[in-house]
């Protein structure tokens, strides 16, 4: 079906509703790219045709003295209310005037997919959340310093030599501590590893914490390393930028290294990859509107993402 051009704001409002993809930049807070985003959809709205001024009632009697003043405010060659006038009341859409929620907040220092449900799609973007979808990260570690926070913004608290450190190394302690993870999560089930009952709790789906205050790790593994700095990827559930830095930290540790993490992106979260995330330069109204009719088709092409059996770990 071709796409028709619409210069009504009234129609694109009533449209302007789903989950929405953004590129969050490190170093922004979540709620600043929602305010931001907020702010360009009104811009937007506001540039484009408003609806008509709203009509007097041909028979309303001139309120005042009959000034000239009186005059200009009813408008009486055309018929128009001027205190409907955006002059007088102020731009048409504000930002109070949409809804907007996060499917699942970023860190400050953590770039990447951030999405949010807009209008409508809050009843999606609750969906999302509760669901507990997998997110995929790409944490870069800085091998040989150590900070306070275990992230770049603080002070250098411990130097280490980091020499003696390969990528066999640092890919054997990836697969042990991802073994480790998957064993934790069978053993909370009360379920033996070796058995049946844990191969068909397996086929049932992803192992799911009954809360979203448990991490829980189902991958990671080694992409990259350019000493000093090591690139891992992992795939997690109720993950934090300070559960992940802490994660780098404790693994250079079992390294005989110190290391802190320099950079945290997020890749992808569930079907939802960066490389259609909106990037800064395209929050604005038609990048927005063309955003929400992508990610309505990745909803559509996946419905277990809004509708799916849950298999939760026992309290």
């Amino acid at each position: 079906m071709a796409l028709t051009k619409v210069y009504d704001a009234v129609t694109v409002f009533k449209h302007l509703n789903g989950i929405l993809n953004v590129y969050k930049p490190a170093g922004m807070k979540a709620k600043h790219v929602r305010n931001a985003i907020l702010s360009n959809i009104c811009k937007g709205l506001n540039e484009m045709k408003q609806r008509e001024l709203r009509k007097l009632p041909k028979d309303t009697p001139l309120l005042g003295t009959g000034t000239a003043a009186d005059s200009v405010l009813h408008n009486i060659a055309n018929n128009e209310d001027l205190s409907d006038n955006i002059l007088s009341v102020g731009p048409r859409y504000l930002p109070r005037d949409i809804r907007c929620a996060t499917v699942s907040s970023l860190g400050d220092h953590t770039s990447g997919v951030l999405l949010f449900g807009i209008n409508k799609g809050i009843g999606q973007s609750g969906c999302l959340r509760k669901n507990q979808l997998v997110r995929v990260y790409h944490i870069t570690g800085c091998m040989g310093t150590a900070t306070e926070n275990h992230l770049p913004d603080s002070h250098v608290t411990v130097r280490s030599n980091y020499r003696h450190v390969s990528a066999d190394r640092i890919s054997g302690l990836a697969a042990s501590m991802q073994a480790s993870h998957q064993r934790k999560m069978f053993e909370l089930c009360g379920v033996d590893l070796q058995t049946q009952e844990a191969y068909e709790l397996a086929c049932k789906g992803l192992i799911r914490p009954s809360d979203d205050s448990q991490p829980v790790i189902y991958g990671i593994k080694l992409i990259r390393l350019e000493g000093p700095y090591f690139t891992l990827e992992l795939h997690g559930i109720n993950e934090t930028q300070e559960y992940l830095a802490a994660l780098v930290h404790d693994m250079a540790l079992e390294l005989r290294t110190v290391a802190h993490c320099s950079q945290l992106r997020c890749v992808r979260h569930a079907h939802f990859d960066v490389r259609d995330s909106l990037l800064r330069h395209g929050w604005h109204l038609p990048g927005i509107m063309k955003n929400l009719r992508q990610q309505r088709d990745i909803l559509r092409e996946h419905p277990e993402l809004l509708r799916q059996e849950r298999v939760e770990l026992h309290a």
